[in-house]
């Protein structure tokens, strides 16, 4: 008798298509941090003299607007060391520039003293957009107390920074706010940074048609190209008179 051919049973998954394995993004290669040259002898002399540290050795236009807040002009590392030995933790610069000698300086003895640093870029003699002082109040609001704010003579960017501080963080009226945009703190009206008061005259302006607090003026109304034509407007009619 003719014997029936045998079925071999295969293991399980036998003879089936591979499969293939589950896609794998590609590994991205490490970043590498961008490399911050050394500060130099140089850097401290253009401090010094060029940046004119050298003049605010005498008068550093330092004071405290709310307790834990403070305004001053640009410090040189042996007033950072001050500053952290009075307690303060964060120093917020409004110049913005950096890279320039001032902000290497700056940022290297803050690193060395354990100050946290933090940078918003302010302008003196234009309007900015609303989205610049909004974020300015934000990292006011958050960053860590007591800090220091300043720009380089702390009259006009620290200025309106500290009214706007006061405003939207403190709940001061405007017309107590709007001294610090004064004199006492080198701040000339009548010069070309007198457009930061003209930002705060549409705003007092606003308020005479009913109560806005300073955040949502500049979110809602505030037109910096508007300001700004306004401002040369009434400069025009002063040289008129």
């Amino acid at each position: 008798m003719d014997k029936k051919p045998t079925t071999q049973r295969l293991p399980a998954g036998a003879g089936a298509a591979p499969v293939a394995p589950p896609f794998a993004p590609p590994i991205a290669p490490p970043v590498t941090p961008p490399v911050t040259p050394p500060v130099t002898l140089r850097d401290h002399l253009r401090l010094e003299f060029n940046d004119h540290g050298c003049l605010r050795r005498m008068w550093t236009n330092t004071r405290e607007i709310a307790p834990g807040v403070w305004r001053s002009s640009q410090p040189d590392p042996g007033r950072l060391a001050r500053w952290k030995d009075m307690g303060i933790r964060t120093v917020l610069s409004l110049r913005g520039d950096r890279d320039a000698a001032h902000g290497r300086v700056e940022r290297d003895a803050c690193t060395r003293l354990g100050l946290e640093h933090v940078t918003v870029g302010l302008s003196a003699t234009n309007a900015l957009p609303p989205g610049t002082y909004l974020a300015l109040i934000a990292r006011m609001r958050e960053i860590g107390r007591p800090f220091v704010m300043h720009c380089k003579t702390g009259a006009d960017r620290t200025g309106i920074a500290s009214a706007f501080y006061l405003m939207a963080i403190e709940g001061v009226p405007l017309q107590v706010a709007r001294g610090q945009l004064s004199l006492r703190h080198l701040h000339i009206r009548q010069g070309a940074a007198g457009i930061l008061d003209h930002i705060l005259d549409r705003y007092e302006a606003r308020l005479h048609e009913g109560a806005i607090g300073i955040e949502d003026w500049i979110a809602r109304d505030y037109d910096p190209a508007e300001v700004t034509r306004s401002f040369r407007d009434s400069r025009r009619w002063l040289r008129r008179r």
